[in-house]
């Protein structure tokens, strides 16, 4: 903090301060921190006792400046949610318990669920409809301390209603504090139309959905679902390697059923990062790492669907692949938003460890939608994307299993959510 400058945010005597550090390793706690923000940065971070003389002074406080006492809270940065299929058509808790009376995916699919039953649902709602849904689960993620969210469209599965959900997604983003970051998911999996000519779709999204996407800037990222039953390597390479002619650079859906190759694929095309990996092999793993790709894992599906084969994120971490986490928020394989879920999930699973798993949900997540050093992290020149809790010190949030204890949530420098009121 320069001479003569002040600050228009001083957070002060936080029992622990976690800067995580972007690139870096830990959690660069700070006991009784501080820190000092102004138009939406962060100007300073440090200990309490050291805050520049400026900011001593409560004086100034009148003048439009908030002061937040943190004694006995956690601080931490905003969370960042990196991979969320977050607006949709209806619902589908009826398939939740044919799963637990013991109903396969083919079997649900046979009944006429799965993924085209939402998006039967989703291109019957209006954009009325679909807006406050989102409104409604942005507003969730904010009490959660989710201060950027990434968000996919592919429940349109046209050209049409593809654009629609990454229109809306435009307006959630300006509309509400919560930061929306659009990724074309167009290959999700192949339309009902075009059922029975997979090739015919590809070509669809190739040189009519990217195009038509690229023009209206509606998305950053060009994301597909890599899987036995969805695409194949080849035609998941056709449509990334489309999306970066676009200017859309490539995330991937892989390795989530079985190893087929897609953190190979992921590498090949400098992807951002590659999503589940629950079975990804160790050539796939060394080609990550050597990459600079981002394995974003998604427990919470594992364990939603029932299943037992969790990523192995102790393989991806020790051959060097930064991880991030995700709640994977959709209608059918994760309805759930809350990040200390997953916290608690990848460290009794996954076998991640208190830094890694807080690092995994803030700089990490942030590195996996190309934003490190911007969110996900207390340093100075980050944005001022805050999270206090009211616990005292970091070990509780995993431990407090679902517990979220969010108290106030600051956007920008702006308090957006404190506890108890929006």
């Amino acid at each position: 903090m320069t001479r003569g400058q002040t600050a228009d945010l001083i957070i002060r005597h936080a029992a622990e301060l976690l800067v995580c550090p972007a690139g870096g390793e830990g959690l660069g706690i700070i006991e009784d921190g501080a820190l000092l923000a102004r138009d939406g940065r962060i100007v300073w971070v440090g200990r309490t006792a050291d805050l520049p003389a400026v900011a001593a002074d409560a004086s100034a406080d009148a003048a439009g400046r908030r002061t937040i006492d943190a004694t006995g809270r956690v601080v931490m940065p905003g969370l960042v949610e990196c991979h969320t299929h977050l607006v949709f058509g209806g619902s589908r808790e009826h398939e939740f318990q044919m799963r637990a009376a013991g109903a396969s995916y083919a079997e649900i699919a046979a009944a006429g669920g799965g993924i085209m039953s939402t998006v039967r649902a989703t291109r019957a709602a209006s954009t009325e409809e679909l807006l406050h849904r989102g409104r409604t689960n942005l507003r969730a993620m904010l009490r959660l301390g989710l201060t950027t969210v990434e968000a996919k469209s592919g429940y349109g599965l046209s050209t049409e209603h593809e654009l629609r959900l990454l229109e809306v997604y435009r307006m959630l983003d300006a509309e509400q504090p919560v930061d929306v970051v659009p990724t074309f998911l167009g290959a999700h999996v192949v339309g009902p139309e075009y059922r029975d000519c997979p090739d015919a779709y590809v070509d669809l999204v190739v040189e009519e959905m990217l195009p038509a996407v690229a023009e209206r800037g509606l998305a950053r990222f060009c994301d597909v679902f890599c899987e036995q039953g969805a695409f194949t390597l080849e035609q998941s390479r056709r449509v990334l390697a489309a999306g970066l002619e676009h200017g859309l650079r490539p995330k991937l859906h892989a390795d989530q059923f079985a190893d087929g190759g897609g953190g190979e694929l992921a590498a090949e095309l400098g992807a951002v990062s590659a999503d589940h990996l629950d079975h990804i092999g160790d050539a796939g793993v060394a080609a990550m790492a050597a990459a600079g790709v981002t394995a974003v894992l998604l427990p919470g599906a594992v364990a939603f669907l029932g299943l037992h084969h969790f990523a192995p994120a102790r393989r991806l971490l020790e051959g060097g692949v930064r991880v991030a986490l995700s709640t994977d928020f959709n209608p059918g394989s994760c309805h759930c938003m809350s990040p200390f879920i997953v916290v608690t999930l990848a460290s009794s699973y996954l076998k991640m460890s208190l830094a890694e798993v807080l690092r995994a949900w803030t700089c990490e997540a942030a590195g996996a939608l190309g934003l490190a050093g911007e969110v996900g992290s207390l340093e100075e020149g980050c944005r001022a994307d805050i999270v206090v809790l009211d616990t005292y010190r970091a070990e509780r949030i995993p431990y407090d299993f679902g517990v979220d204890h969010v108290e106030t949530v600051i956007k920008d420098g702006l308090v957006v959510y404190e506890a108890g009121r929006a």
